[in-house]
């Protein structure tokens, strides 16, 4: 069970949301704007469901506050259709979206798998994973890259952990949508947004990148020891 915040401001999403959070069992506190969301979040809330659009201070704006405090995963509430939303939002660091019409169902299903992932609650084996002056701690869910702390959200620090896990190996991007995010369906998108933020934290040069490459026609592999450059 975990701590969770609902900001929406429209009541009737809320009392949905709401009630299908608790049903999954866990605890669910409730704000109408994003000036209420900021005001009250706190160290225990394991995850935020936001509401992107929003009348005075929106989620955007939200989101970025939050993420100046401390790096809680967070599922947006996105219009239909708006891929622009949806990839702008996942840019700023935003864990997982559904899009308005939701399936209560499915954003219930879509908190527990961010969750799942973040160790809320499963018992993982922890390892630690290395590649030269890269260290991936999945026990403490710490990296480091020449002893500097790197700042990693949730799904960033999954797809990393997987790779490294699976070094020299080729991932399509349905792939790595079924193993890091545990979706069957889904928006690739989502992949490569999530690839080019995490090649901006681990590549010297993020345009040429030399450890998380593209196999051009599949999708990526972590190449071992930062090996030849093929992106």
């Amino acid at each position: 069970m975990a701590r969770v915040l609902v900001v929406d401001d429209d009541p009737t999403v809320r009392e949905v949301v709401v009630s299908y959070l608790r049903a999954h069992g866990h605890e669910v506190d409730e704000a109408a704007d994003g000036e209420a969301a900021v005001a009250i979040f706190e160290p225990r809330h394991a995850l935020v469901v936001l509401d992107l659009m929003m009348p005075g201070m929106d989620g955007w704006e939200v989101l970025r506050r939050l993420r100046a405090v401390r790096d809680v995963p967070v599922v947006l509430l996105t219009a239909l259709g708006s891929e622009e939303d949806r990839v702008a939002g996942l840019e700023l660091g935003a864990d997982d979206y559904v899009a308005k019409p939701f399936s209560p169902r499915e954003l219930a299903l879509r908190v527990d798998s961010v969750l799942r992932r973040l160790g809320e609650r499963d018992a993982d084996v922890a390892r630690v994973l290395r590649d030269g002056d890269l260290v991936v701690d999945t026990g403490a869910r710490t990296a480091r890259l020449a002893d500097r702390p790197l700042a990693l959200t949730v799904r960033e620090f999954d797809l990393l952990a997987f790779l490294l896990a699976h070094p020299d190996r080729a991932f399509t991007r349905d792939d790595l949508l079924q193993q890091v995010w545990g979706w069957s369906v889904g928006d690739r998108s989502t992949v490569t947004v999530h690839v080019r933020r995490l090649r901006e934290k681990v590549e010297d040069d993020p345009t040429r990148p030399r450890r998380l490459a593209t196999v051009w026609g599949v999708g990526y592999r972590w190449a071992t020891g930062g090996g030849e450059e093929d992106a």
